[in-house]
């Protein structure tokens, strides 16, 4: 738990900007509401939806609120990935996962955003390039666990967790 902030999982009361990024996420006061919304979104659309959409307008949303000081892409890629699991019906296994592979290469990951941002007008949105990216990670991922249970020995097989 060392570096986690005090108030983690409080959302933000004031106006936060984004390094790097043109997005300036939503007034604090408003914070809340988003995020209901986010999750009212979520709930309408779990049985039409694919496990990809899902987490793809999950990493997206959380992103452009942002309701936390710090930690919101952490928090994203974690909540994100449990969706996707989640609606999947799947521990999914492979490694690097999709928020390690996110978290090595952030510059995919911050175009799929822009491109998201840049087409979100109100209501709408096109979230085509984060699903080809979720698609491609989960792809890595899948083909690592592929080549681990094609292997005859793995590296690092006594380090390695079942649980």
């Amino acid at each position: 738990m060392k570096g986690v902030r005090r108030l983690a999982g409080t959302y933000r009361a004031s106006p936060v900007k984004i390094s790097g990024s043109k997005h300036l996420p939503p007034d604090a006061a408003t914070v809340a509401g988003h995020v209901e919304d986010m999750c009212e979104w979520i709930e309408s659309n779990w049985e039409t939806r694919s496990a990809i959409q899902l987490a793809a307008y999950i990493m997206w949303r959380l992103n452009w609120i942002h309701p936390f000081d710090d930690g919101n892409g952490r928090t994203t890629r974690a909540v994100a990935y449990l969706v996707l699991s989640a609606k999947s019906g799947h521990r999914l296994p492979g490694s690097p996962t999709i928020p390690e592979q996110i978290a090595n290469e952030k510059s995919s990951y911050y175009a799929a955003l822009e491109e998201a941002d840049a087409a979100h007008d109100g209501e709408d949105y096109n979230l085509n390039a984060m699903e080809e990216l979720l698609r491609t990670y989960l792809a890595r991922q899948l083909k690592a666990a592929f080549d681990d249970a094609d292997r005859t020995e793995l590296e690092g097989a006594a380090e390695r967790k079942f649980h």
